[in-house]
């Protein structure tokens, strides 16, 4: 083979990515129905329509890394007939009116969306069998104050201990509460989620599955046993809304065992105690109000002794998550 010089057939061209101009207009896609996020499960949306009908959608790739949560009001196109082959696309999130966020720990500054467009957040803690862990609910509060969700406090297995101390520690922050048993406290908490679109929260084995086979006879959540050392079993292993009988909207939530709280800053906490934070304002910059804290306004006002002190045990236990 004798050598040869090279021509312009011997280079190549590495072709363009695209032969469409780029361009920053997005469609607006008017034609979108509007629907609510019941479920996620691996890349597919159940959504459910304003008729009650549920259909499953995907994401489409302009809503960029912006995460699709349970609760989410969305605009959807493409086939919504519902069929078995039937799928949508999610083009639009509207805006949320709350947000209740976690980080895998504390060390990660990186929130997790969990539930949008929430009203309420109920907090389950048995009162035995596991033993309630007053810290993990003190952070689920801040986790509700945070998000914009009015907290509530369930406590389950009346019928193995008493409720008094917990009620106790959390009066002074004004949190309600419903105490329930095997044959007590359902219709009250019926009640108060009436109308309403509530998250169902805790530690694993505190009952909430129960619960929610209580207000949505059909949902037939599976129920488990709590283990022999005191832990709950994961039995609930994905977010879902159901429709509450009579109206409204109850989200069941795995179970868990931590709650991070890696970027809420203790401003963030002190925001939901407009009668603190107005004092606060008079704090040296970067005050922690944590107790013993030189020259913490929060010290000097004439404020409930009890309402501040279950305040800075919020606010210590967003500390010691974070040291």
């Amino acid at each position: 083979m004798t050598a040869r010089e090279l021509d312009e057939d011997d280079v190549r061209v590495r072709p363009g990515r695209s032969s469409r101009p780029r361009t920053r207009i997005r469609p607006a896609h008017e034609e979108a129905v509007a629907a609510t996020v019941v479920t996620v499960d691996r890349g597919r949306y159940r959504l459910r329509l304003a008729d009650g009908s549920i259909i499953t959608s995907v994401r489409a790739r302009e809503l960029g890394r912006r995460a699709v949560v349970v609760g989410d009001r969305v605009g959807v196109v493409g086939d919504i007939a519902g069929g078995p082959d039937a799928l949508g696309r999610i083009v639009r999130i509207e805006p949320r009116s709350s947000l209740l966020r976690r980080t895998p720990d504390d060390s990660d500054p990186v929130e997790r969306a969990v539930v949008a467009n929430a009203d309420l957040l109920v907090v389950v803690t048995a009162l035995a069998d596991p033993p309630p862990r007053p810290r993990l609910v003190d952070r689920c509060l801040v986790a509700a104050y945070d998000g914009g969700l009015e907290p509530l406090l369930c406590l389950t297995k009346s019928d193995l201990a008493s409720p008094e101390e917990l009620l106790a520690l959390y009066r002074p922050l004004g949190v309600e509460a419903v105490v329930t048993g095997p044959a007590t406290g359902v219709p009250e908490l019926k009640a108060r989620l009436a109308g309403r679109t509530s998250v169902l929260f805790g530690q694993s084995g505190v009952g909430k599955s129960t619960l929610v086979n209580q207000l949505v006879p059909d949902a037939q959540r599976a129920v488990g046993d709590v283990s022999g050392i005191g832990k709950g079993r994961h039995i609930s292993s994905s977010v879902i809304a159901l429709e509450l009988p009579g109206g409204g909207t109850v989200i069941d939530t795995p179970g868990i065992r931590s709650f991070g709280l890696g970027a809420v800053t203790p401003a963030r906490v002190l925001a939901a105690f407009p009668d603190l934070a107005v004092a606060a304002e008079r704090c040296p910059p970067g005050c922690s109000h944590l107790p013993g804290t030189t020259g913490c306004a929060l010290d000097e006002v004439g404020v409930s002794a009890a309402r501040l002190d279950s305040l800075r045990r919020l606010l210590v236990a967003l500390a010691e998550g974070a040291t």
